[in-house]
């Protein structure tokens, strides 16, 4: 018999850098769950990616258990980070950024994203970097 789920939680923390301080040890605590139980497999798993922000998909069982996974960096985090700018536009139809995401980029950005992404084919991932490249007023180069 399948567990009775009590809650699903999305958190956004740094890799290798939890702590029973807020917003884990306040956000768990509330579910009565250990938090220890939460924040050692987390560092273990995210040590590699040490500083950046990754966002954790946490499921809480009635019986006080949980199950999480980890989804890396955002994707508008990894365009910004490639194209090295502070943040996109914004009014992103009218005002675009100075900076265009080239082929090479958006394929780069759309391989590192893929096991993130409900998808196995780099090219419908490359469609969703694309968009979100759009919504952010950067102009990807065909």
């Amino acid at each position: 018999m399948a567990k009775a789920v009590k809650a699903n939680l999305k958190m956004k923390i740094k890799a290798g850098q939890a702590s029973a301080a807020p917003p884990v040890g306040s956000t768990l605590g509330q579910y009565g769950v250990n938090m220890m139980d939460f924040i050692n497999p987390f560092n273990d798993a995210t040590r590699e990616m040490q500083g950046a922000t990754v966002t954790a998909h946490i499921t809480v069982y009635d019986d006080r258990t949980m199950d999480f996974r980890v989804v890396g960096m955002p994707t508008d985090d990894r365009i910004r980070a490639e194209l090295k700018i502070d943040k996109g536009s914004g009014r992103p139809n009218t005002e675009k950024v100075s900076k265009k995401l080239t082929q090479a980029q958006l394929t780069k950005i759309a391989e590192e994203k893929a096991h993130d992404m409900n998808t196995d084919d780099v090219e419908a991932v490359k469609k969703m970097v694309a968009g979100t490249a759009r919504s952010m007023g950067v102009e990807v180069e065909q």
